[in-house]
């Protein structure tokens, strides 16, 4: 019966995903629907966060508000994932016909069948953006204030305009060496 299996998508409420999944989990194990729901997944990555200068590894779910599901799709399985508590229903559902299942080409696309959770970084954040005053720390520029003119994500740089020696001077750093300022 796993050929039959397909991959669906449904939409929870914000910030009910993790909770629906493991509701999904027990549900399956408690009616003991192994064969036809026989995977649930919040599709997640790792960001380093860099806050006050500060770098951090924090997980963020890829798609916000949605769970995947590889089942075979049934009335039974319809009914015991529409009455998990904080779903709103199947993505591509209309009413009186069956959800439509990812294809093959978005499943891989999605790199669902990939490892589920890659130890792999995939990004970094930071806390200011252009146009913010930020101040330069663990330098030999410590405690003067510029404004941000670029920020480069991929190669961990960024550029900030201070005011040296009765001009404005571009300098480079790296993205943890400056904290943002609110003024």
């Amino acid at each position: 019966m796993s050929e039959a299996a397909k991959w669906y998508v449904i939409h929870t409420y914000s910030g009910y995903e993790n909770k629906v999944a493991q509701d999904i989990e027990k549900a399956v194990e408690y009616r003991q629907l192994h064969d036809l729901i026989q995977e649930v997944r919040v599709p997640t990555e790792k960001v380093t966060e860099i806050t006050d200068g500060k770098e951090k590894v924090v997980e963020h779910k890829v798609f916000p508000s949605y769970v995947l599901l590889k089942m075979v799709y049934t009335g039974d399985t319809w009914h015991v994932i529409k009455d998990i508590r904080g779903v709103t229903g199947f993505v591509g559902f209309v009413s009186g016909t069956d959800p439509i299942p990812l294809s093959d080409a978005e499943v891989a696309a999605l790199g669902i069948n990939d490892a589920e959770d890659s130890e792999e970084i995939t990004g970094v954040t930071v806390d200011y953006q252009v146009g913010d005053t930020v101040e330069i720390s663990g330098t030999s520029m410590d405690g003067m204030r510029g404004i941000v003119k670029s920020i480069d994500l991929d190669s961990n740089d960024v550029e900030v305009i201070i005011h040296l020696m009765g001009r404005d001077t571009s300098v480079h750093l790296s993205l943890n060496q400056v904290i943002r300022v609110d003024d």
